[in-house]
């Protein structure tokens, strides 16, 4: 069989076969037998925490192709095990970026995603982190982070084997709208919310305590809003400067 008429007859399979989608209570791993080459998928809710590390042109001129391992690797290791730590599940590293699940339909599952946020945001930028200053010895990391929750598809995609021909893909407004979210969030604001988890946020997350002139502490809400173009559309969007300490 030629390739052409191999490619051929494998996409007309797949655009004239329906696509069979079922409802699952976790996010999905490239070893699920339920997840085929067929037109099949798992469909799941999460709260979706998507980071991007900034200027990594700028940081590839400027160092070694070793220091710069170095960088990815620790900004890397410190995003996961924080991730992790609150419930989430880290399933795509892409270049510089890393998108994490926090399964659920619960204010705490959502939150713990903020939360996670703010302790990356804690390690790699303040200098009290114990690993900013190592990290700033090469270079200042600045990154953005975007937050949305819904439901995601998650189908596989490939031709099989064990080397780079197989992998899951994400489909769902929640990742593009985080990844669109991330890209609006620099230092200070490092971590952007969409509305609807701002609506669902524990107060834990959303509330903060400052002291007035009169040195009492008062309570103040740690999101400011911005507005954002999504889907041709403008909508209500949440940054903040605050950070969630790690010990």
């Amino acid at each position: 069989m030629s390739l052409k008429k191999d490619i051929t007859d494998k996409v007309t399979e797949i655009i004239n076969t329906d696509f069979k989608i079922e409802e699952v209570s976790f996010v999905p791993d490239i070893t699920n037998t339920k997840l085929t080459f067929n037109n099949s998928g798992l469909l799941f809710e999460a709260t979706v925490l998507y980071i991007d590390l900034r200027d990594s042109t700028g940081i590839l001129n400027k160092h070694n192709k070793s220091t710069i391992a170095k960088i990815h690797k620790a900004y890397l290791h410190t995003t996961v095990k924080i991730a992790t730590s609150l419930g989430g599940e880290v399933r795509s590293f892409n270049g510089d970026s890393v998108l994490a699940f926090f399964q659920g339909t619960t204010k705490t599952t959502l939150s713990n995603a903020v939360k996670a946020a703010m302790k990356i945001r804690f390690m790699i930028a303040n200098s009290k982190s114990g690993i900013n200053n190592l990290l700033s010895q090469y270079s200042a990391v600045d990154f953005g982070i975007g937050l949305d929750d819904g439901k995601i598809l998650c189908t596989k995609v490939g031709i099989g084997g064990d080397n780079n021909t197989k992998d899951l893909i994400w489909i769902g407004n929640p990742i593009n709208k985080s990844v669109v979210i991330s890209d609006e969030c620099k230092a200070d604001e490092y971590i952007g919310i969409s509305s609807y988890v701002y609506s669902n946020l524990t107060d834990e997350v959303k509330f903060g305590t400052k002291k007035n002139i009169n040195n009492s502490e008062i309570k103040v809400d740690m999101w400011t809003p911005y507005q954002i173009k999504y889907n041709g559309k403008w909508e209500t969007f949440y940054k903040t400067t605050w950070f969630w300490n790690v010990y």
